[in-house]
């Protein structure tokens, strides 16, 4: 059971990756946005707000955090909470900006976007929603991937849960290589113990 647990690390390095990424651009966009005029209000760089803390930074990190405990995991329930965090967080990038202002004495507000009609568009889907939908798609390909036992999690798990070398095989199972050689052996040791009390009474009888 133990070895079902386990998976091979490479399973979640492009997730991993991509969510690090993710995480890594909505953490840091409100900051850096402005030199591009991509920004919300206020629009100058490295401004902190108790809104861009509490609807950015925070779930960016949270996805990062997710994002590594993915890419680095070799074990099957870490990696689904990493994916899990990364998807969370993803959600509150996308509601966030909802659900915050309606929260007494947060100050979650996200300001409003600074470009022109067609930028605004552009900057609620790559600071907050798409953002958020981006994230939890990859968290949900993630957790998929960490769901699904394949052949190769059985191989890594057939040392685990064989049985002791030597230890009776069930009855009715098939038995490996080794055991049907085990038994042709003692099959052989029981049929030459059977036949030689048989030649030794010719023998004498000749002599």
């Amino acid at each position: 059971m133990n070895g079902m647990l386990r998976v091979p690390r490479s399973r979640g390095v492009l997730s991993g990756l991509l969510l690090v990424l993710l995480g890594a651009w909505g953490a840091l966009v409100p900051f850096i946005g402005p030199y591009f005029r991509y920004a919300y209000t206020p629009d100058q760089a490295w401004t902190y707000t108790a809104g861009r803390l509490w609807l950015e930074v925070l779930p960016g990190a949270a996805t990062v955090l997710g994002g590594l405990i993915v890419l680095v995991s070799a074990y099957r329930p870490a990696a689904h909470f990493g994916a899990w965090l990364a998807a969370l967080s993803g959600a509150w990038f996308a509601l966030g900006g909802v659900i915050g202002p309606t929260w007494i004495g947060m100050q979650m507000t996200t300001g409003t976007p600074a470009g022109g009609s067609a930028t605004r568009a552009l900057e609620q889907i790559g600071f907050f929603t798409g953002l958020g939908v981006a994230i939890v798609l990859v968290a949900a390909m993630a957790l998929g991937r960490f769901s699904v036992i394949g052949v190769r999690d059985a191989r890594l798990a057939a040392p685990a849960t064989s049985a002791e070398p030597g230890a009776p095989a069930a009855a009715g199972t098939p038995a490996g290589t080794g055991g049907w050689r085990r038994f042709a052996l003692r099959h052989k040791g029981t049929t030459t113990e059977t036949t030689d009390p048989a030649t030794e009474p010719v023998s004498s009888a000749k002599s």
